[in-house]
């Protein structure tokens, strides 16, 4: 009987816990939102993944991938990963940096153009998530975020 009562009182306290715990509520929220904006960009093939490091790969122009990693916030490893993909479909070319063991990520021509087509369809995933949780609220959120960041980091 006492067994059953700590497996019980366990069982509600993880219940309790998983509710409370920012990293599994962050990353619910990023799921959903992730799983709206690939929705919203399917017709374009690119997922909302893809589409970031293209914009952030243009954004820096030719840019080092530990430039750019440290932009998205990704390690070296997985954005390479993430970015292979992107390359053997011809939308952007990794290339030997000024150092041999640096490389540079550009975009191309082909890139830029499915950037263009995509991009209607990202603003409509903006729209949507802006309209329905508010201008206001969005900004308030960036700012949050962003604290949490940095208190993630200082760890």
């Amino acid at each position: 009987m006492r067994q059953r009562s700590k497996s019980r009182a366990f069982t509600k306290a993880a219940a309790q816990a998983g509710h409370r715990c920012v990293c599994f509520n962050v990353r619910k929220a990023a799921r959903a939102i992730t799983q709206l904006y690939d929705e919203m960009l399917r017709p374009s093939g690119l997922r909302v993944t893809q589409f970031s490091l293209l914009m952030a790969t243009r954004g820096l122009d030719s840019v080092t991938l530990k430039r750019l990693a440290r932009a998205v916030g990704m390690d070296r490893t997985t954005l390479t990963r993430n970015l292979r993909p992107l390359e053997k479909q011809g939308l952007l070319r990794i290339e030997l940096g000024a150092d041999r063991r640096e490389r540079k990520v550009t975009l191309t021509a082909q890139g830029e153009q499915t950037m263009v087509e995509a991009l209607p369809l990202w603003e409509a995933a903006q729209a949507h998530v802006t309209n329905g949780f508010g201008h206001e609220r969005l900004s308030q959120l960036f700012t949050e975020l962003a604290a949490l960041t940095a208190v993630s980091r200082a760890a």
